[in-house]
């Protein structure tokens, strides 16, 4: 049963809270119905009064232009300058804005990059509307900033959505050639340790972990038994090809390059990276039985896209299954890292290998390690 509250125009409908409007006479020719009835995706009251007077507050300032725009009033050039959020701006809107960073930045990215981008515009939109961009203020940043705090965001969630829209503002502004700042660059965050910490895993599990990939021998564990001796991305291995695989020479290795299904992290990451015990294993036992596919794990990978996450979902849910610590797939690379450590590995050989990025201008100088130093220190490893 619904149960209607205004005059803060929500209602319950189960455990959601809605929006209730009605059009009002004088501009109801403008709508398909005589109603605006929003869903606000939240079971608190609190958010939904919040977000209802914010709503509320939009339509009234959209209303008032529609009638100002039919009228002639004295003096109109005063008023229009005081109302709220109705701005004679040229300023592109922040969601043209958007089409621009995704046509310019979107090249070669995955279908996530796209996804991250709208949510987090979409965010933007909802509580603040979409206006010029020049009509965004630092206060309004502060107010989202606490809106995605309030939806139960991690901190650490919140400046990844700060970087996007950040980004999204810069690029336009410097696109356009526009002489205002950037509202979201100087928001503080909290400092909050809600950081997800990933473990490393141990060297005897890694061993246990390789000996029942050996026992299952199916695809799944082909890729944990690829990540376990490559330090590789999740992403990475799951968006090869065979022919990056490089079995018939002297010194067996990946060679790890961008893909349209599957673009690498940063320039550093593309990188060769020599094959040893099991991640040997685990390319042959691919070539021997992947015939008809041009791609090392089709399961997850086709010409459109690499469904990383899916891959992580499966991989994760097994290592839970077989484990008693609740370690995930992302360990590997941080006891990759490790075991070179372990062995007194060149930092820089580390870092070439596991396709981090350089501590010093020095260190990216000349062409790099050769591929049988760095198959030296892999198979010490």
């Amino acid at each position: 049963m619904s149960n209607n509250t205004n005059p803060s125009y929500i209602f319950l409908k189960g455990n959601t809270y809605y929006f209730n409007r009605y059009v009002p006479r004088d501009v109801r020719s403008y709508y398909k119905s005589d109603r605006v009835i929003l869903c606000l995706k939240t079971k608190r009251r609190f958010e939904a009064i919040r977000s209802a007077k914010s709503i509320a507050q939009r339509l009234e300032d959209y209303w008032l232009s529609l009638r100002m725009a039919n009228i002639d009033i004295p003096g109109f050039h005063l008023i229009k300058n005081n109302l709220h959020n109705v701005s004679n701006s040229k300023c592109i809107k922040l969601s043209e804005a958007l089409e621009v960073y995704l046509r310019l930045k979107g090249i070669n990215k995955d279908k996530s990059f796209y996804l991250g981008a709208k949510r987090n515009i979409k965010y933007v939109i909802e509580l603040l509307g979409n206006r010029p961009l020049d009509n965004y203020s630092s206060l309004d940043a502060s107010g989202f900033r606490d809106y995605l705090l309030k939806k139960g965001l991690t901190v650490s969630s919140v400046k990844r959505n700060f970087s996007t829209i950040k980004s999204i503002f810069n690029l336009t502004i410097q696109e356009h050639g526009l002489d205002i700042n950037n509202p979201f660059s100087k928001t503080y965050m909290p400092e909050l340790d809600d950081k997800q910490h990933r473990e490393s895993i141990p060297s005897q599990t890694i061993k246990h972990i390789q000996s029942l990939c050996r026992e299952y021998d199916d695809d799944l564990r082909w890729l944990i038994a690829l990540l376990s001796d490559t330090g590789m991305r999740l992403g990475e291995g799951a968006g090869l090809l065979k022919s990056d695989i490089k079995l018939d020479c002297k010194i067996p290795h990946i060679k790890l390059i961008p893909h349209s299904w599957r673009p690498l992290k940063t320039k550093r990451s593309k990188r060769i990276i020599p094959l040893v015990n099991e991640s040997l294993w685990a390319f042959n036992r691919i070539l021997e039985h992947n015939k008809d596919s041009l791609f090392a794990f089709p399961r997850y990978t086709s010409l459109n896209r690499c469904k990383a996450n899916s891959a992580s979902a499966a991989l994760n849910k097994w290592l839970k299954e077989k484990l008693s610590h609740s370690y995930v797939i992302h360990g590997f690379r941080h006891s990759f890292r490790d075991r070179l450590r372990d062995i007194e590995c060149p930092s820089e050989v580390i870092d070439q290998l596991g396709g981090w990025s350089l501590k010093s201008v020095g260190q990216g100088y000349g062409k790099g390690y050769d591929l049988s130093i760095l198959s030296k220190w892999m198979n010490r490893m």
